[in-house]
């Protein structure tokens, strides 16, 4: 561990001499985007050691487009993403093919890319292993048509859009409600908020609850127990909301970004990225059954 102050900023200065101390012991340095990148590509430089970068998302020509960033900030970290890739690695391990499409737009030579999908402990998320989730009674939603999504609430995992189009579709289900569990509230707490108060704004108060983080176990638990998942992402390099629904046979609403259509299956439906209307039409088909 860096003491960096919790400034990921500070990491990539702070770590480079531990990185370089480390180094000299090991034979590969593995490191990810972003803030790591830059000090693992230097210690490999200093004691001559190959670098591998782990690559989960590419945003270039998107900051302003998947963050709520000022211009001024999306440029400056426009620029900053355009640096580590200025850098050479030995080699990049892309989560999705549609992380390394867009790796692939930044001319980096395509033999140095592989795509290695991110792991999923199938053996915990198991059918076999479902608990008896008690949430859905204490939430009182047992007789209703309930969805699920979860995340940070950072801008990219879209919620806003999901709540601006569940006013369509609590009139075409009446008793659809939506649980959102919201993780990593201390990052985000303005964006929580902003979320508490679109769901008064909306007056959705009587049909969407927000939950505490729930342990691994217990999210599982309650994932099996729901009637369907949402998943609003506006950018998603590889998708773990998406498999871990996958993985318990639970129908998935999801956005067509990025590395979704990629990893989905089973009973599943997509909308077009941020359109509402297209969003609440497929958590109605959903509501009746109706998968592709």
């Amino acid at each position: 561990r860096i003491n960096s102050f919790h400034s990921r900023y500070l990491f990539t200065f702070l770590s480079i001499i531990k990185a370089v101390v480390l180094a000299r012991k090991h034979d590969l340095i593995q490191t990810t985007s972003f803030n790591g990148a830059p000090p693992a590509w230097l210690a490999g430089k200093i004691v001559r050691k190959p670098v591998v970068i782990t690559v989960h998302e590419v945003w270039i020509n998107k900051w302003k487009e998947v963050t709520d960033f000022s211009w001024f900030k999306s440029t400056l970290h426009e620029l900053l993403e355009k640096a580590i890739y200025l850098l050479s690695y030995d080699h990049y391990i892309c989560v999705s093919n549609a992380t390394k499409k867009d790796l692939e737009k930044l001319s980096i030579d395509n033999t140095k890319i592989t795509t290695i999908y991110n792991g999923l402990d199938y053996n915990f998320w198991s059918r076999s292993l479902i608990g008896d989730s008690i949430i859905r009674s204490k939430l009182r939603l047992t007789n209703n048509f309930l969805y699920f999504s979860w995340g940070r609430p950072g801008p990219t995992k879209g919620f806003e859009y999901l709540l601006k189009a569940f006013p369509i579709i609590k009139r075409n289900v009446p008793n659809a409600s939506l649980v959102l569990m919201l993780g990593d509230v201390k990052m985000h707490q303005e964006r929580k908020d902003k979320i508490i108060s679109l769901i008064k704004e909306l007056q959705l108060k009587d049909c969407v609850k927000i939950i505490d983080q729930l342990s691994h176990e217990e999210k599982r638990d309650f994932i099996a127990s729901v009637d369907c998942v949402i998943i609003p992402s506006t950018s998603e390099g590889f998708g773990y909301t998406t498999v871990e629904a996958n993985s318990l046979d639970i129908p998935v609403i999801a956005s067509d970004i990025g590395s979704i259509p990629e990893v989905i299956s089973g009973r599943y439906l997509l909308f077009r990225t941020k359109d509402m209307p297209d969003l609440a039409e497929k958590a109605m088909l959903a509501a009746l059954g109706k998968y592709d």
